[in-house]
Parts: structure tokens; C-alpha cells; sequence
């Protein structure tokens, strides 16, 4: 094989690799070097320390079952964000979590909300929903419009799945790129539910 064609094949091999890891996978690490003022810890969860987050962008639109939402109705509240979408393996494996921490902590200051992303229609959204008692709301974002909003350098949702904790401002404190379970989850969850 002559060193062009070895090359050509590379970067084929390379392309179709991204794709593949942002189009649902288990994530990985960013580093917090530069200005962005996060860390990543060894358990894959990306924190902001209180003075130096960033806002959450306008996460609005309608909902899979045609509703009307806006996250910044919920500021007082601490937001958990989780991107998702039907056909991702990894957020099956992640939605019985999800449901049953949002269950476990509703009516103590937290509201779950979903961005639903890549779904062609909303019916796979909701029969996921269904299926695994989903009881919060999603945003239906299906070409994922609403991840793009966020800065550059910030705490983004870069894979599918991701997940986000918003201050009660707001401001985002917490990212993990990959599936979470319960306990996980509660990682990323209690220190900012904590904050006074």
C-alpha cells in the first residue's frame, strides 16, 4: 500500500471514528485548561467552582408531546439536563436513573428536563418516555439546534448522552458525556443542591 493510499485510509478510519463518538457513546474527558474554569474529575464529571460559571443559553421551545417549555421558568430551582435520544443504546441504559432520581427528588428544589435530539418524529421519544417512566418534560430538538447554543470553551453537551446541572441561577455547575447511573448522577447533583 503506498504511503497516500495509507494516509487517505487514515483519515478515513479517523472521520468515521468522530462520528461515531458523537453520535452516542460513552463519552470521554475535556480538559479545563485555558479560560474555561472547569475541571474534570476522575469520575467524568465536569464542575465549575460558584464565581465562574456560565449561563445557561435559552433552552425553549416545544416539547414532544407539543407542549411549550422554557428552562429559565424553573431558575429558584436547581435543573438537571439530560440530552438524549430513543435510539441511543447508552441512554436506555442511563433513563431508569434518571426517572427514578428525578422521582426520589421531586418537590426538594430539582426539576429534570430532557433535550430529546436525532429523533425523526416525536413518537419513538414518547413511547421511550413511556417505557422507561419518564415523568419530566423534553425539549424535541431534533437537530440539535439547542446544543449548538452553547458556547465554545463552556460546559456543553458535546455526546449523546449528556448530562447538565444547572445552578439555582441558571448557570451550568456540572457536565458529564456519558451514561450515568444513579449514583453517578447524585454526584453531579447534590454539591449544588448544597450551594446556599
Amino acid at each position: 500500500m503506498s504511503t497516500r493510499s495509507r494516509a487517505v485510509l487514515l483519515s478515513a478510519v479517523a472521520a468515521v471514528a468522530g462520528l461515531t463518538l458523537s453520535a452516542c457513546g460513552k463519552g470521554g474527558t475535556s480538559g479545563g485548561g485555558g479560560d474555561t474554569h472547569f475541571v474534570t474529575g476522575h469520575d467524568g464529571i465536569a464542575t465549575v467552582a460558584e464565581g465562574e460559571r456560565a449561563a445557561a443559553p435559552d433552552l425553549s421551545g416545544k416539547t414532544i408531546d407539543g407542549k411549550t417549555l422554557d428552562v429559565a421558568d424553573y431558575r429558584g430551582k436547581i435543573v438537571v439536563v439530560n440530552v438524549w435520544g430513543s435510539w441511543c443504546s447508552p441512554c436506555r441504559e442511563e433513563a431508569k436513573y434518571f426517572a427514578k432520581v428525578s422521582k426520589d427528588y421531586s418537590g426538594k428544589g430539582v426539576q429534570f428536563v430532557g433535550i430529546n435530539t436525532r429523533d425523526t418524529s416525536t413518537t419513538p421519544a414518547l413511547a421511550f418516555e413511556k417505557d422507561n417512566g419518564i415523568a419530566y418534560p423534553s425539549l424535541y430538538d431534533p437537530t440539535g439546534r439547542l446544543m449548538l447554543r452553547f458556547k465554545k470553551g463552556t460546559l456543553n453537551p458535546q455526546l449523546i448522552p449528556s448530562t447538565l446541572v444547572l445552578d439555582k441561577e441558571g448557570r451550568v455547575a456540572a457536565r458529564a458525556l456519558e451514561p450515568l447511573d444513579d449514583t453517578t448522577l447524585l454526584k453531579m447533583l447534590k454539591p449544588v443542591l448544597a450551594e446556599k
